[in-house]
């Protein structure tokens, strides 16, 4: 859950070594946007907010950008909304930035765009019902909502050990399904799909997961090398590589990163429901809107 990104956002705008556990997000959100591109046929979308938890904010609608779709990033705080734009200026993608004030008046006429989306940020928007409403005048296609996994273990523990902070400063209604499902439904919206995703070989903790499968595969290691520690993937923090970021990916530094984080996929290929339950790090909900 990583509640101090509240307070220390811009650490990850100065140091893009955004480690193993991000980049693997990164990747397996780029999967789910994807497929809703190609299957409903998106032309452009709107990521409002894009601050969540996700380290560097505005950077996930990167992979939209790269199938030509026409981008809007939104933002409440000025510096951060700077900030994501320098990020983006540092590839060959465009996209439209926005300043937002107020999430209950959204300023876009209505049907804007084919598909409005957010990550891990419904938990930062004041009023849920007002925002929910916006979000349903703006979008033409879809609304595609990602929260965390509220029965996972690392969500669970991080809740536990960051109860003060999560009751200060975050709305946890606002995640639970149940607060946005209805009313969408209401709306006119039909729940289409729904899945657990973000399901590593790592539990959601807050440790470095470069560390975290370096004390795994060490002692399996020591005089077998096809058990070697993911030496590669700790490089960039050590000094022997890149920084490890998706943004090298899109910048074209490292096209061999997609393979190199995804070969950590098993458990997002074949765990079963149950296991990706209590394991998978977020969730998420696509709705298409129906005929009311």
């Amino acid at each position: 859950m990583a509640i101090p990104i509240i307070h220390f956002w811009q650490r990850y705008f100065d140091n893009l070594d955004e480690g193993l556990g991000s980049t693997y997000e990164r990747f397996i959100i780029n999967d789910v946007l994807f497929k809703a591109v190609y299957h409903y046929r998106i032309m452009n979308a709107i990521e409002t907010p894009s601050f969540g938890f996700t380290g560097l904010s505005g950077i996930n609608s990167l992979c939209l950008a790269m199938k030509n779709v026409d981008m809007t990033i939104t933002d409440s705080d000025p510096e951060r909304l700077e900030r994501i734009k320098k990020v983006w200026s540092e590839t060959a993608f465009k996209a439209h930035f926005d300043l937002i004030q107020d999430y209950g008046k959204l300023p876009y006429i209505d049907n804007s765009f084919d598909m409005a989306w957010n990550f891990s940020a419904l938990w930062f928007v004041p009023d849920l019902k007002e925002f929910l409403f916006e979000l349903s005048r703006i979008s033409r296609k879809i609304i595609l909502i990602m929260v965390p996994n509220r029965t996972g273990l690392g969500f669970l523990s991080q809740k536990f050990t960051g109860k003060d902070d999560l009751k200060k400063y975050l709305k946890e209604e606002n995640i639970i399904p149940i607060n946005f499902i209805k009313p969408l439904e209401k709306m006119g919206w039909k729940l289409m799909h729904a899945s657990l995703i973000d399901c590593p070989l790592w539990p959601d903790i807050g440790m470095s997961k470069e560390d975290f499968l370096y004390k795994i595969f060490y002692p399996f290691s020591i005089g077998n090398s096809a058990l070697a520690p993911p030496v590669s993937l700790r490089a960039g923090r050590e000094g022997g590589g890149f920084p490890l970021s998706i943004l090298n990916y899109y910048q074209g530094k490292d096209l061999n990163l997609k393979n190199k984080v995804l070969k950590y996929n098993f458990l997002e290929k074949h765990a079963p429901d149950f296991f990706k339950k209590f394991w998978a790090h977020h969730h998420y909900y696509l709705f298409l809107k129906g005929r009311i």
